[in-house]
């Protein structure tokens, strides 16, 4: 599709990481980038005014809860979901696949979909390859996610296997089904868990498909850092130079900056948001939890480093005493920042990759946080 291209337009020598332009339907972006989740056509606690203040190049709703919440049907009659939001910049959405994962309670895998019971109210609900499709077409994202299994982890390799079987023909069903491939890039993702053989067939498979681009799924879901990184270098190698690869549901300081090492784009997670709502915010020192008693008469910045709304205007003891009083502006101020937080790193890694100096930048970082302790906690 003309109107989506991943540009790459510096690839740095010391580390091989990549610096890119991703031209979408709504805009033009810089890669790599972190996405701001946004699972009910909100960013809990921030406006899309302040999402442009902080510079967030994509962002992201969940099909799942917006099929159920307010109908797909509302969406697409209020003109989409950027309309909806009044958002003017690209958006993504994921595929439902996700809630296979963490509804697992109550639901059913089959071949033809996957048979839920709403969270809401119990009432079961079925949902296939071509119904996923048919409601993000609706709701009418930049980028489009194919509808997958993400499973468990561990699993046993038979069980991967089938599942990553399963996940293929679904794509290429939901391929078939996707009604606006001239301006919705539809995604693949490549699942396959901690086997080599089944990510380099399941990205394979992808590849012979030819979407426009690649996420790379299964992750973050209860395995070592360790062991994700690998999932990462098992599936990327596979993937094409000239498309762009998203990681899926990463959001810690260490796991971006390893990606990104490793040739990933893009990056999502509700980590910062749900982080800040409980008082915790990411600087560029570590992790502070602003609820410690500590910080009940600091009067400093909450991170001198960060040129967010929240540290240019208040201070620890104030949001100490917002999120001890359960304000909704202490979690609104640590929301921001922890978003900005993560966009700013992103920022600064391509600084570091245009000047050809990504490797030490990573590393600088991680010494700063402590983080080359491989038992080391990510921030």
């Amino acid at each position: 599709m003309e109107k989506f291209k991943l540009e790459i337009t510096h690839v740095c020598k010391q580390s091989g990481a990549r610096l890119g332009i991703l031209h979408t339907p709504h805009g033009s972006v810089e890669t790599p980038m972190f996405m701001p989740v946004g699972t009910l056509a909100t960013v809990k606690f921030v406006s899309p005014e302040e999402l442009t203040d902080m510079q967030a190049g994509v962002i992201l709703s969940n099909t799942y809860h917006l099929w159920l919440r307010p109908g797909e049907d509302i969406v697409k009659q209020a003109g989409g979901l950027h309309k909806f939001m009044n958002v003017q910049r690209p958006i993504l959405t994921d595929s439902g696949g996700f809630q296979v994962f963490s509804l697992s309670d109550s639901r059913k895998i089959s071949e033809e979909g996957v048979t839920f019971k709403n969270h809401l109210n119990g009432d079961t609900l079925f949902l296939t390859p071509e119904k996923s499709i048919q409601i993000q077409n609706d709701l009418g994202a930049d980028i489009i996610m194919s509808f997958d299994e993400c499973p468990p982890y561990p699993a046993s390799y038979d069980y991967m296997k089938a599942s990553v079987e399963r996940t293929l023909r679904w794509a290429k069903r939901g391929k078939e089904a996707h009604q606006r491939s001239e301006d919705q890039a539809l995604f693949g993702i490549v699942q396959g868990g901690e086997f080599e053989d089944l990510r380099k067939f399941s990205a394979e498979s992808l590849v012979e498909m030819d979407f426009p681009g690649y996420s790379i799924g299964g992750t973050s879901v209860g395995e070592t850092k360790e062991t994700m990184y690998k999932m990462i270098d098992y599936s990327i190698k596979y993937l094409p130079e000239d498309k762009p690869r998203y990681l899926m549901g990463v959001g810690s300081v260490d796991a971006i900056l390893e990606g990104i090492l490793r040739g990933v784009d893009m990056f999502d997670c509700v980590l910062p948001t749900r982080i800040a709502r409980h008082g915790t915010a990411m600087t560029s020192l570590g992790r502070v939890n602003i609820r410690n008693a500590q910080y009940e008469r600091d009067f400093s910045t909450l991170d001198p480093e960060c040129d967010c709304v929240t540290c240019k205007n208040y201070t620890r003891a104030y949001l100490r005493h917002l999120i001890k009083c359960n304000e909704g502006l202490g979690q609104r101020l640590l929301s921001i920042h922890n978003l900005r937080h993560l966009i700013r790193l992103t920022e600064m890694a391509r600084v570091a990759i245009k000047e050809d100096r990504f490797l030490d930048f990573k590393n600088e970082y991680f010494e700063r946080l402590g983080l080359n302790d491989k038992n080391a906690r990510g921030f």
